[in-house]
């Protein structure tokens, strides 16, 4: 069975549009839509919807990894589920049916793979109270290179020893920062973060 065919084009949609959540991530701009993301532990309300949603394991990871898990395994469920219909059946199901299991399947499914993988992937960080007390602290520029007006991904570790990823771009116009460079937090606007480098402050490295 060709994924291209027309009773596979759920499955081939779902599969572009996870390539794209991985081209935006590869080029920083994932965090476009972190606020989107939400903090299941810290806002739960025990309603019948929160648990419904720590089921199929929204909150427990960044929301664009979920989604693209969630993408992923869809798409691959319904390839299989179109491959057994036509084994058995000697044709495969209307898309929207096998779309329809596949989502049924898909969604716990993604709970249960998020679980593990929640406790090795960090958190972005989402309430400004958290993010504010970044402040003072040191990062780590993960990929490209960060120049004013032109943030990427940093990494932080806070007082409690907690990971987390940001947007950082320097604190003065004229000095980039490249992958591997160790800076400090010094002032945020936003969900954006402004550095500048340890030498400046002569810190000694992390």
């Amino acid at each position: 069975m060709s994924l291209l065919a027309d009773y596979n084009w759920p499955f081939a949609v779902s599969l572009g549009v996870m390539v794209l959540l991985a081209a935006l991530q590869v080029l920083g701009l994932g965090d476009l839509f972190s606020s989107t993301e939400t903090d299941l532990d810290a806002e739960s309300s025990g309603s019948p919807a929160d648990g419904l949603l720590s089921l199929v394991g929204v909150g427990r990871v960044p929301f664009m990894i979920w989604l693209a898990v969630l993408l992923l395994l869809f798409a691959a469920i319904g390839v299989s589920i179109q491959s057994l219909s036509g084994a058995f059946l000697g044709k495969a199901l209307a898309p929207w049916l096998a779309g329809l299991l596949a989502s049924v399947v898909a969604l716990p499914a993604t709970g249960a793979l998020v679980r593990p993988l929640s406790r090795i992937l960090p958190g972005d960080e989402t309430t400004a109270v958290e993010i504010e007390s970044l402040l003072g602290h040191r990062a780590k520029i993960l990929t490209g290179r960060a120049s004013r007006g032109s943030p990427t991904r940093a990494q932080v570790i806070d007082h409690h020893g907690q990971m987390h990823l940001v947007m950082v771009e320097p604190h003065h116009s004229d000095t980039e920062m490249g992958e591997g460079d160790e800076v400090l937090l010094v002032r945020r606007e936003g969900e954006r973060f402004y550095a500048v480098a340890l030498e400046e402050k002569r810190l000694a490295p992390i």
